[in-house]
């Protein structure tokens, strides 16, 4: 009697059991393969496409406690969006913040200007970000 075999089949190495590993790890990896493609295809592909660019124009102080903030805000005609208008200091550390909801408007570039009320004085006035809503 041959030991190796014997050990093999004492401990699962046989012939049948590495066609049985193999063949699961194959239908594992397709799986994966296809639910990447699917997902790739519904979060890249189907989603609607929107982009939204913003450009600060300036600021200027109302007083030690108040920034008017003046930005221009891009965006596909009819699509409602949201930003956040931010107040900074001179270690860059946000001392004011407030979002505004712009409504849909008929054209993609608008201006806005926005008063920012501030826990010490600010020497900037920008927009921190936007997103669709």
């Amino acid at each position: 009697m041959n030991t190796g075999r014997v050990l093999d089949a004492r401990y699962g190495r046989t012939r049948g059991r590495r066609i049985r590993a193999r063949w699961v790890a194959i239908a594992v990896g397709a799986v994966v393969v296809v639910t990447l493609v699917a997902w790739v295809i519904w979060a890249g592909l189907l989603t609607p496409t929107a982009s939204i660019e913003t450009q600060d124009v300036g600021y200027h102080h109302i007083d030690a406690r108040t920034l008017g903030v003046t930005s221009q805000v891009s965006t596909d005609p009819g699509t409602r969006v949201s930003c956040s208008v931010e107040a900074l200091n001179e270690k860059f550390a946000i001392v004011g913040w407030k979002v505004v909801a712009l409504a849909p408007s008929a054209q993609r570039t608008r201006t806005i200007e926005e008063t920012v009320r501030t826990s010490e004085p600010a020497v900037s006035g920008l927009i921190g970000s936007c997103w669709l809503t």
